[in-house]
């Protein structure tokens, strides 16, 4: 098995172990995060309904040009401040952090401790 399939089964591995523990229900959502190589994107979903509540991103109308890519800790920290206004705004203040597979370092790490400081607890 060549490094970039051993890579992404591992990738797969802990994405599918977090999943099989953290189930977001209406009084503690969960907060899903998705890194690709440019962009950052986070979801905060009701899995009982099966809803989005609210979502953000490096893509959104907000950060236009503000940006110099959607790729990197800046970014995922904007992002993160984004998303925790927007939580707070719709009443949530507890959420379960999904990490989608990928480790708690770098552009995750800083998602999740603007979304902290933002005041949504996990």
């Amino acid at each position: 098995m060549n490094r970039q399939k051993a890579k992404r089964l591992q990738h797969t591995r802990r994405k599918k172990r977090v999943r099989g523990r953290i189930f977001g229900t209406p009084q503690r959502p969960r907060l899903s995060v998705h890194r690709s190589l440019r962009h950052l994107y986070g979801q905060i979903i009701d899995d009982v309904r099966g809803v989005t509540l609210v979502s953000a991103s490096t893509r959104d109308k907000e950060f236009g040009g503000k940006l110099a890519t959607g790729g990197n800790k800046q970014a995922a920290s904007e992002v993160g401040k984004l998303l925790a206004t927007r939580a707070v705004a719709a009443g949530i203040r507890q959420v379960a952090f999904d990490r989608g597979g990928a480790k708690f370092h770098g552009r995750v790490k800083a998602f999740a401790e603007a979304i902290r400081e933002g005041g949504v607890s996990f």
